[in-house]
């Protein structure tokens, strides 16, 4: 359990900021826009086929995003920062703690941030009239997601150099993979070599595993990778951070 002190520090520095006037609203500003822009604007023009609204296509899709961002962004940003500046996080590394400590509790973290996040978008969906699909497999996808990503944003944040490299990594990985991996449009949309691409990030399987959360050989296999980007992700923070000296 020494991985608990880190997590516990995390959470106390996110209840303060959840007592700030607007903070809620900014970590949800871009999903709510893009529900208001795509799914009740231009989503009236749209027909899914197979039955079904656009907005019970997107909503979904918003919902693997905001996941995917919050999660990242709380990791990634607090460890450069930490790192860079604050200089806090060198008393992880002379404290008691392992490298592995230190990366479960940042991922902890940031996975709470990111599922805090998805439930207010799942109150909104539901108010809306969106449908979502709740099982198991649904719980666990979502589950899968933010670690993935969170485990992403402690590699990312031991690796930047500066708050322009965490730009770097949000705007050339996470922001592409929001617009591209089935949120707004199916992937199958898009042309052949792309296509092939955007099959293979984490963010389309979550995708489809959210919109039909039904247990068959192919959302296993998409279950399965997912499992395998978070286990790399994982080991490789953990290895960066051993290795870690400044």
């Amino acid at each position: 359990m020494n991985w608990f002190p880190i997590f516990y520090r995390e959470i106390l520095l996110f209840r303060r900021r959840l007592l700030r006037l607007g903070y809620v609203v900014s970590a949800l500003f871009s999903p709510m826009l893009y529900l208001l822009a795509f799914g009740l604007g231009l989503g009236k023009r749209v027909t899914i086929s197979g039955g079904g609204t656009y907005l019970d296509y997107l909503l979904p899709g918003l919902l693997a995003m905001t996941s995917m961002t919050n999660s990242y962004t709380w990791i990634a940003t607090s460890m450069t920062v930490g790192r860079l500046h604050f200089r806090t996080f060198q008393v992880y590394i002379q404290a008691p703690v392992t490298a592995t400590d230190i990366v479960v509790g940042q991922i902890l973290a940031g996975m709470l941030r990111g599922i805090f996040a998805s439930v207010i978008l799942l109150g909104l969906g539901v108010v809306l009239g969106g449908g979502f699909h709740f099982n198991l497999l649904f719980i666990v996808a979502l589950l899968l997601n933010c670690l993935v990503f969170a485990a992403f944003g402690v590699i990312v944040g031991m690796k930047s150099r500066s708050h322009e490299d965490t730009a770097t990594f949000t705007n050339f990985f996470i922001m592409p993979m929001g617009f591209f991996c089935g949120t707004f449009f199916p992937v199958d949309e898009m042309p052949w070599l792309v296509r092939d691409i955007i099959k293979i990030l984490p963010l389309t399987h979550t995708n489809h595993l959210l919109r039909f959360p039904v247990w068959s050989v192919a959302n296993l296999e998409s279950l399965g990778l997912l499992v395998a980007y978070a286990a790399l992700c994982l080991v490789l923070g953990i290895v960066i951070i051993r290795r870690y000296s400044e």
